[in-house]
């Protein structure tokens, strides 16, 4: 099973945002996914990271640790029900819901495990995965991160 961490960030919030995806290789933790934006939101961005993940993977199963509560909730509680209700939740709109329904779709069509890590606490990978998405922002690609 593939091993990966994920993070997203952007400074300020919004404006200038990048994600990583990292994979734990026998504990060797590369970055295999880095992406950017010039102007989005830390939710965003955290959400891409878990969608680079699932593309990563491709179709193999896999253990996705996130710091991002928001997005595990997404995934777990609240899409289920605003997809039946055709993407539509009683108190208004929902947000980024181009990355929600791209998002669901993939983690509803492939062996995804969710695995929630509580952010800045130290934990080294999560750590690791915050400070290559803190370079995707700034330019950082896999062809200079290896």
């Amino acid at each position: 099973m593939k091993i990966l961490w994920t993070d997203g960030s952007a400074s300020p919030n919004p404006g200038p945002g990048g994600f990583a995806v990292l994979e734990d290789k026998n504990g060797n933790v590369v970055p295999v996914a880095l992406g950017r934006d010039k102007d989005t939101t830390n939710i965003r961005m955290e959400g891409m990271a878990m969608i680079a993940a699932i593309k990563y993977a491709d179709k193999e199963p896999c253990e996705i640790h996130s710091d991002s509560e928001f997005w595990i909730n997404v995934l777990t509680k609240w899409a289920p029900a605003w997809k039946e209700n055709g993407w539509e939740k009683k108190t208004g709109e929902i947000k980024n819901l181009d990355l929600v329904q791209e998002l669901y779709d993939l983690y509803s069509n492939n062996p995804v495990e969710l695995v929630w890590v509580r952010g800045h606490v130290g934990t080294e990978n999560n750590e690791l995965a915050d400070q290559w998405a803190n370079k995707a922002r700034e330019g950082a690609t896999l062809d200079v991160a290896h």
